[in-house]
């Protein structure tokens, strides 16, 4: 159902259970899937394919040319997947040629003015509290939270699971499971209480716990705890997926845990 107050191209392809509320802008080469609500005052811009059930509240903007020079107009798209909540002045940027797209997964929840820059590829059930803002390039694996007003560097990844304090700048490449604070961002622990909401036992809450001790607490450079964590713990989806993530880090992991006074 199309309000009589918005616009809509031609050319957009728009679901039949959709609603778009007045004074919304849906350009052209947008495609928007069942049961999706935009709110009223958004703007759609070319390139977006939008999932079903998504809610989008007013003063959102998705995808609208990228904020980087070397852009120069190519064709490039915004994906967002079904039964993501996107709220009240959220920006979206669509891809460069680096990558093609920009990409937010399913069941996401992007909260107030949070701003997601082009080539960024969010995972499922990610939640981006109020305030966030990401840089161009940047990966977050699935259930992955980040605090408000968090900034993230470009091309940093975030493993999924993992748990950032609101107001940290992310400048090193966050592991899976992990909790991240402090100033400069640190290892905080794990993620225990998000990994029991999620189904995980105690024995593998604790596996985890006892690798990451060896990586962060134990007083080891990164090739020396991997070597130790390759030898003395056996073989896990878990394990695995640690040490696959931190031998393919672009930018290099957080630091480990420290006492020392916030800067």
């Amino acid at each position: 159902m199309n309000q009589p107050l918005a616009y809509i191209h031609p050319n957009a392809k728009v679901a039949e259970t959709a609603i778009i509320e007045p004074f919304s802008t849906i350009y052209d080469n947008v495609e928007i899937g069942e049961g999706t609500w935009i709110g009223p005052n958004v703007t759609i811009m070319e390139g977006a394919r939008i999932g079903e059930n998504c809610k989008i509240y007013p003063g959102t903007v998705i995808s609208a040319e990228p904020q980087d020079l070397k852009y120069v107009g190519e064709k490039t798209l915004t994906y967002i997947g079904d039964n993501t909540t996107i709220r009240e002045c959220v920006t979206v940027n669509r891809g460069t040629n680096a990558l093609g797209y920009t990409k937010i997964g399913n069941n996401c929840l992007v909260m107030a003015t949070a701003h997601i820059a082009h080539d960024c590829i969010i995972g499922d059930h990610v939640i981006l509290v109020n305030g966030v803002g990401l840089a161009g390039h940047i990966e977050i694996g699935d259930h992955a939270f980040l605090g408000g007003m968090s900034a993230v560097h470009q091309f940093t990844h975030i493993g999924e699971h993992a748990f950032i304090a609101g107001g940290s700048h992310v400048r090193k490449d966050v592991p899976p499971f992990v909790k991240a604070a402090r100033n400069p961002l640190s290892y905080a622990g794990v993620n225990s209480i998000g990994l029991q909401r999620r189904g995980f036992t105690t024995e593998k809450i604790t596996e985890i716990q006892n690798i990451y001790r060896v990586l962060f607490q134990k007083s080891k450079n990164v090739t020396q705890a991997l070597e130790v964590i390759e030898k003395d713990f056996e073989a896990s989806t878990e394990r695995d997926q640690i040490l696959d993530f931190i031998k393919k880090s672009p930018r290099g992991v957080m630091s480990g845990y420290t006492t020392r006074a916030e800067l």
